[in-house]
């Protein structure tokens, strides 16, 4: 069985850890990274379907540095920013969602519904 796989990229420990936790308590893969360059190994070693992102972190890239680096690379991944000090008008066209902190977790749950394609629950067809 396939699970779908989200990334989440938080330099905030406890953030990052408590969606992490709820991602996977609602049945995905989980991947975390703590900065833009730490995302980047972890897309460059596996296949992601959902991208959730805060804009802010240390190091000289942001998260929507890495918004548009996904998007360079693959057109099939849900993305999430979230942030304390942005807003969306600042996302400017990118095909994203935008939910502002503090978010409630059963929101990330709906924007992932919404950008994600649907689950297929068996990759096997069956022939008659």
């Amino acid at each position: 069985m396939y699970q779908r796989t989200v990334l989440v990229v938080d330099d905030e420990p406890l953030i990052r850890m408590t969606l992490a936790d709820f991602l996977a308590d609602e049945g995905f893969a989980v991947l975390e990274a703590s900065n833009v360059l730490e995302a980047v190994a972890v897309l460059g070693r596996h296949r992601i379907d959902a991208l959730i992102t805060d804009v802010d972190m240390p190091g000289a890239l942001n998260g929507f540095d890495l918004v548009k680096l996904v998007h360079s690379y693959t057109a099939g991944v849900a993305v999430i920013v979230t942030s304390g000090g942005h807003t969306a008008a600042e996302i400017d066209g990118h095909r994203v969602s935008f939910l502002a902190k503090p978010y409630r977790m059963d929101a990330i749950l709906e924007e992932l519904e919404k950008r994600m394609p649907p689950f297929l629950h068996s990759a096997t067809a069956v022939s008659g």
